[in-house]
């Protein structure tokens, strides 16, 4: 009988770093010729667990045939994944099949409608931040949990979970103050005035934001404008000792990270349920050392809230999660019909608001008014102001110039930009088709437009808005000028304005919309 044949397969592989950014998914390539992959019967888009010195990263699986890429002894990650391996280049690591996460079965009882427990939830988060999750399972639980929907419980249940897969600042003082928006508004940048107001008066209010997703700026890339905004967390803790606040990009440290990976996930597919919103923002501020915090919900039309039955029901969800993890939490429901300022985009944002920092004739009165009513309620956080007190506070911070000060004590003290960027010089305006009064103005469109022109990665790139609701208008008069920085882009705008129209709608002085909200 002849001897049976045996293939002695290598059990190792070397590393390779595959410089591509794949945004907060680990992953992996192997080639299609690999001994490993062939005897493992790996498929594309598995998930294998790739070890090495005794740290272990999971990843989906590539499969390429461009031995450029990897050859086939050898085995790539992308950046990040890379990155949690921690070992070099060129290291022996071994690739064996990932354990499918356990917590699957909770999301699979999630999407027959069954309410998950605390447990279900603590599961679903640790899996997670673990990488155990491919973007499909994260899109399958997003979806589950949006379209059977959360309950107020389960809503907390998952604001702890999220809170607890990460680290949590410590500012050791009884009264930390924040504000957030719930975002839809372009132009909404009154976190960079309501800082420098309430530093100015002493309190402590540490404002931690993210760079836009799909807004045209965040309020770390309009303040990046002015100053640097990728901190280290000591420099960060040290900003904010010396100067009571900060503007600052919140990247840098580990604040709820499953957060952040969930809305790499959301974003892409438009979800953007009430539960997941609260459980969000909450666990991102309690995460941060927040005790006080003021949300603001812009309600309009076109917001991300558009009716104010959506408004009130949010601001119950809020502030019930709020209340049982020991959070002073006051909700605020203000205009959203149109943006807010002028500018869209983040040199024209940034330009807002220092003409209101510098009580400029010219600074966008709707801009300054919102900011100081926004900034009066977080003062009044202080149990020295009585209710009612702090707009007038903040207005004399404001007009007497210690908020300018305070600003500009901060972006020294964050690294003032030695060049400061310009809106883009390709423009082009859009006018009005009839004679008559604004409307209507579509949030969305613009937006969009703004990123279109190139807005957040072009600083410059932009719309600068020359009408608002109720201004009256001429036929062929100029209703916004956009900008950008490269003629790709000022092409895409320009193509997207003749497809889709200018966003304004025209009519009579009766046919603008009231609001009903606080501010």
């Amino acid at each position: 009988m002849p001897a049976k044949r045996t293939t002695q397969h290598p059990d190792t592989l070397k590393l390779r770093r595959v410089a591509i950014d794949t945004y907060r998914e680990n992953v992996a390539y192997l080639h299609r010729e690999c001994v490993i992959y062939r005897a493992e019967g790996f498929q594309a888009l598995s998930k294998i667990e790739i070890s090495a010195n005794g740290n272990t990263v999971l990843a989906v699986l590539n499969v390429v045939d461009d031995a450029s890429i990897v050859t086939p002894d050898e085995l790539g990650l992308s950046e990040q994944a890379f990155t949690q391996m921690g070992v070099a280049q060129g290291s022996l690591v071994k690739v064996a099949h990932a354990e499918p996460p356990r917590s699957m079965d909770a999301v699979r009882r999630k999407i027959t409608g069954e309410r998950l427990t605390a447990e279900d939830f603590h599961a679903i988060t640790q899996d997670i931040a673990s990488n155990r999750y491919s973007k499909m399972e994260m899109a399958a639980f997003l979806v589950a949990s949006g379209q059977t929907g959360l309950d107020r419980e389960e809503i907390l249940h998952l604001t702890h979970a999220m809170l607890e897969s990460g680290d949590r600042l410590n500012w050791h003082e009884a009264l930390v103050a924040d504000k957030h928006c719930i975002g839809g508004i372009p132009g909404n940048r009154t976190s960079m005035l309501v800082v420098p107001i309430v530093a100015a008066h002493g309190m402590l209010i540490p404002k931690t934001s993210s760079r836009a997703i799909t807004s045209p700026a965040g309020t770390a890339d309009t303040m990046e404008v002015l100053a640097r905004v990728d901190l280290p967390p000591e420099a960060l803790h040290s900003i904010v000792r010396s100067q009571r606040g900060c503007l600052a990009w919140g990247g840098t440290a580990r604040l709820a990270p499953v957060d952040d990976v969930l809305i790499s996930v959301e974003r892409p597919l438009g979800i953007d349920s009430q539960g997941q919103l609260v459980a969000s923002i909450l666990a991102k501020k309690m995460a941060a050392g927040s005790t006080h915090l003021l949300i603001d919900i812009p309600a309009g039309p076109s917001a991300k809230v558009r009716h104010m039955r959506e408004a009130l029901q949010l601001r119950k969800l809020f502030e019930f999660v709020g209340d049982r993890l020991g959070l002073h939490l006051e909700v605020i429901i203000t205009d959203g019909r149109q943006p807010v300022g002028r500018g869209i985009g983040p040199v024209l944002e940034a330009r807002d608001v220092m003409q209101v920092l510098e009580n400029d004739p010219q600074a966008p009165a709707d801009l300054r008014q919102k900011a100081l009513r926004l900034a009066g309620r977080v003062l009044e956080f202080d149990p020295d102001i009585r209710g009612g007190f702090g707009y007038a506070i903040a207005r004399d911070i404001l007009d007497s110039g210690r908020a300018l000060a305070k600003m500009n004590a901060i972006i020294e003290a964050q690294g003032r930009q030695t060049t400061q960027p310009v809106p883009g010089h390709l423009t082009y305006e859009v006018t009005s088709e009839q004679d008559g009064v604004i409307t209507g103005i579509d949030n969305f469109l613009l937006a969009r437009l703004a990123r279109m022109a190139g807005a957040p990665m072009d600083k410059g790139a932009g719309v600068d808005l020359f009408k608002k609701l109720g201004d009256p208008v001429e036929k062929g008069e100029a209703l916004y000028r956009v900008h950008a920085e490269f003629n790709a882009d000022f092409n895409f705008a320009h193509a997207l304005t003749q497809e889709r129209g200018s966003g304004y709608t025209v009519g009579t002085a009766e046919g603008v919309p009231q609001f009903y909200g606080e501010l």
